[in-house]
């Protein structure tokens, strides 16, 4: 019969397990304090930047929506989904910035359109294009808006930032809605038919209005000439939003010199607005697409002269201003976009973690040390508890049951483990536990040879 063969004693593995034990226990509410604390930091301090965003655009064959398509590229190659939702213009984008339910987080908005709006709430990213008012006359000697006064005026579609430019600037001139001069709700190609028709003395046209196609075909035909506004720098003084631009002789049409003249023209420029919950590594994709977008030269703007951080209506965004001041951070520059936002988020954790780390750190040793000795001074509370109980000089029946709860005692304490680190506690212990045993028998045997001595004690 083969003899099977004794296990060596392994005293620090049977004592390890109460060990670990405690120390995961001890450990476990600091552990949970600690990441409940990093997970409040994390969602109200600095969140995770959105997958998907919303922006209202324009018309779907707007120069709006051309340019929201663009930045929804840009933005699809860092991971971030913009949704572009068409509107009527400039006057809906702001419409469904400030309405908390259209669920919308920025938009192109052009200038002059918050009149009579609270958009203290709203913030912008910067400027990115011109849209120009570019006013087309039937004949030659019209210089100024107030000559315009009992005609025909075409005005642009309801709605638009083209039609409520046009009513301001005719305003300052004293042409009123209402009056003697007939405002007409039209604009693009359907106003360029009706002036070369002759039915509209006048059409104002603005951003896609204007395109350069359309007044090279207005410039071209007889009688028909483009408004230099004389008064410009007056124009910019009454209305902040407006700038005052260019169109240089000969820009549209270099062989037949067209425009013959420089035209001087006025312009609201047009801006990026959003909500000011808009994530800061979402602001600068944003302004980095808009860098790329606008940055080229073209016939109203010189190289890089968009965006920039001059607003109008608008107050420029913390995000936007820390931006243009110095660009994206070392860590945006560095790494990609989505790798970047979690390592920006666990330096922010750097300080709470800190903070709490130290102090958890020394509190999980006391625990622990707490968690151990209680075990032993369990034992201690039932030891005092029967060593009263034998001053008081019992009966035999209740010394028998004082000795039975001290056998219980000493059971437990040979089936205990206890941490090599106390030891010593534990075997004063269970010296302790022979001095009450070695008190109780005196007490059962005085009680015996001396009935009256435990009362004389009392």
């Amino acid at each position: 019969m083969k003899r099977q063969r004794p296990q060596a004693p392994s005293f620090l593995r049977d004592h390890s397990h109460p060990v670990w034990r405690d120390v995961a226990v001890t450990s476990m509410p600091v552990a949970m304090l600690f990441a409940v604390v990093i997970a409040l930091v994390v969602w109200l301090v600095d969140p995770a930047p959105p997958r998907t965003i919303t922006m209202s655009a324009g018309p779907h064959d707007s120069s709006f929506m051309q340019t929201a398509n663009e930045y929804r590229k840009i933005l699809a190659r860092n991971g971030v989904t913009l949704k572009v939702l068409e509107s009527d213009g400039s006057v809906q984008n702001l419409q469904r910035l400030l309405d908390p339910k259209a669920h919308v987080d920025l938009a192109l908005v052009q200038g002059g359109v918050s009149e009579g709006l609270d958009t203290s709430s709203l913030v912008s990213l910067g400027s990115v294009f011109y849209v120009p008012l570019v006013v087309f006359v039937r004949g030659r000697d019209i210089t100024q808006l107030s000559q315009l006064d009992g005609k025909r005026i075409a005005v642009g579609r309801e709605g638009s930032g083209t039609r409520m430019l046009s009513l301001s600037l005719l305003a300052a001139n004293g042409i009123e809605p209402g009056g003697g001069t007939t405002l007409l709700p039209l604009d693009g190609l359907q106003a360029a038919t009706e002036l070369v028709a002759g039915n509209v003395d006048a059409a104002m046209l603005s951003g896609d209005s204007a395109t350069r196609a359309l007044m090279l075909r207005l410039l071209g035909i007889p009688g028909i000439s483009v408004m230099t506004f004389t008064e410009a720098d007056a124009y910019t003084r009454l209305f902040p939003y407006l700038d005052v631009i260019e169109l240089p002789r000969g820009v549209l049409d270099l062989r037949r010199k067209i425009p013959s003249e420089t035209v001087h023209l006025i312009s609201p420029v047009v801006e990026i607005v959003a909500r000011p919950n808009l994530h800061p590594a979402i602001s600068d994709l944003l302004i980095e697409a808009a860098q790329e977008v606008h940055g080229m030269p073209g016939l109203l703007q010189r190289a890089g002269q968009f965006p920039n951080p001059l607003t109008r209506d608008y107050r420029l965004s913390d995000d936007a201003e820390r931006y243009y001041k110095s660009g994206k951070s070392f860590l945006y520059r560095s790494l990609p976009f989505w790798l970047a936002s979690v390592a920006d988020r666990l330096l922010v954790l750097l300080l709470p973690i800190a903070v709490l780390l130290f102090p958890a750190l020394r509190m999980i040793p006391l625990l622990y040390r707490w968690r151990v000795r209680s075990r032993i001074y369990r034992y201690y509370g039932k030891l005092i508890a029967i060593e009263r109980a034998a001053l008081r000089g019992t009966a035999e029946a209740e010394r028998q049951a004082l000795h039975a709860e001290l056998d219980r005692i000493e059971e437990s304490l040979n089936t205990l483990r206890m941490p090599l680190a106390y030891a010593d506690a534990f075997y004063v212990l269970r010296e302790h536990v022979g001095f009450v045993r070695a008190h109780l028998d005196e007490g059962t045997h005085a009680a015996g040879t001396h009935p009256q001595s435990t009362t004389r004690a009392v």
